[in-house]
């Protein structure tokens, strides 16, 4: 009997050790953009936006790379002008457009901390994108304000997207534990959306900063070895000039000038990011304030302006 409660509670602990000691190779989560997360007042352009992830940590044989990650999206993104009240269907400063997609990217991590990361999308701009039907809805479902003018926007094209980011740490000799740089450019390329950023993203942190390729900043947590106890906070900003030769939502597809209102766009934007990160263990969660700047040549009063949004993200860690 003593032998048998020996074997059992061996077999326990090292169940146990076995469990805690394996890491969270896959996560899931989503992200929702909301122009009413930064103010209730300035309702506008990009109104709304909503995606669901998954990835999970790949084979890599490469030494320089700490880790590969491979991902999946859905996602949706809604576009109104200013105003959507019933008087203001002739009056409009950007168009209402819809974009669906479904993404497949991959990332690469180094041990320099810099980041290779790599998607692409097929989707539908326009009617097919159903971003009128989810719009109403959910207005109508919590009881805000009507929307008018959908009936002019963009018509249905087909999205066929790439898109590509790369960033690399600066002064990797000059290590700080609280404070990092990093230089960051990415560029789009397809039938929704064609462009260039170049910028800066800066990290300050409130606890110890952790390397690029274990930090949720461009979503690296998981990880095959087990993290026991591991938190990260911290604050980061990132400012940005952007040139964006095209722009679907905005100037209709490429194919067909059919589209009942288009805008010509202004190209060159100064844009802006900055918010908290949280990691505790298997849950992250993160803030980020993000501003656009002019992105159309309006009407003859030339109203359009720039503009920001907030976004929310929440992941949970899987083994």
């Amino acid at each position: 009997m003593g032998k048998n409660k020996k074997a059992f509670f061996a077999f326990l602990i090292l169940t146990t050790a076995l469990t805690f000691g394996q890491g969270k190779t896959t996560e899931i989560g989503f992200i929702t953009d909301n122009d009413l997360y930064t103010s209730s007042k300035y309702d506008m352009y990009y109104t709304n936006g909503l995606e669901l992830f998954y990835r999970f940590l790949s084979k890599n044989d490469n030494q320089k790379i700490n880790k590969k990650i491979t991902e999946f999206r859905i996602g949706q993104y809604l576009y109104n002008p200013r105003f959507i009240n019933k008087e203001a269907v002739t009056i409009n400063d950007r168009p209402f457009a819809g974009y669906l997609f479904a993404e497949a990217g991959r990332s690469f991590f180094y041990e320099s901390e810099s980041v290779l990361k790599t998607d692409f999308q097929i989707g539908f701009i326009g009617p097919n994108s159903l971003g009128e039907n989810l719009q109403k809805g959910f207005h109508n479902m919590i009881g805000y304000k009507k929307v008018y003018g959908w009936e002019n926007q963009i018509h249905n094209a087909l999205g066929l997207q790439a898109h590509v980011m790369y960033s690399k740490k600066m002064f990797a000799s000059a290590h700080n534990d609280f404070v990092d740089l990093h230089f960051q450019s990415e560029a789009n390329l397809g039938t929704i959306f064609t462009g260039v950023s170049t910028g800066f993203m800066a990290r300050f942190g409130f606890k110890k900063l952790i390397p690029i390729y274990d930090s949720n900043l461009h979503d690296a947590s998981v990880n095959a070895n087990a993290q026991p106890n591991i938190r990260e906070f911290y604050f980061y900003a990132m400012p940005s000039v952007n040139y964006q030769f095209y722009d679907a939502t905005i100037e209709g597809s490429m194919f067909n000038d059919s589209s009942p209102i288009t805008f010509d766009l202004v190209p060159l934007r100064f844009n802006g990011e900055a918010g908290l990160k949280y990691r505790h263990n298997n849950f992250n969660i993160s803030y980020s304030f993000i501003y656009r700047g002019r992105e159309l040549k309006g009407d003859v009063n030339d109203t359009n302006t720039g503009y920001f949004y907030g976004s929310i993200r929440l992941g949970f860690l899987l083994k």
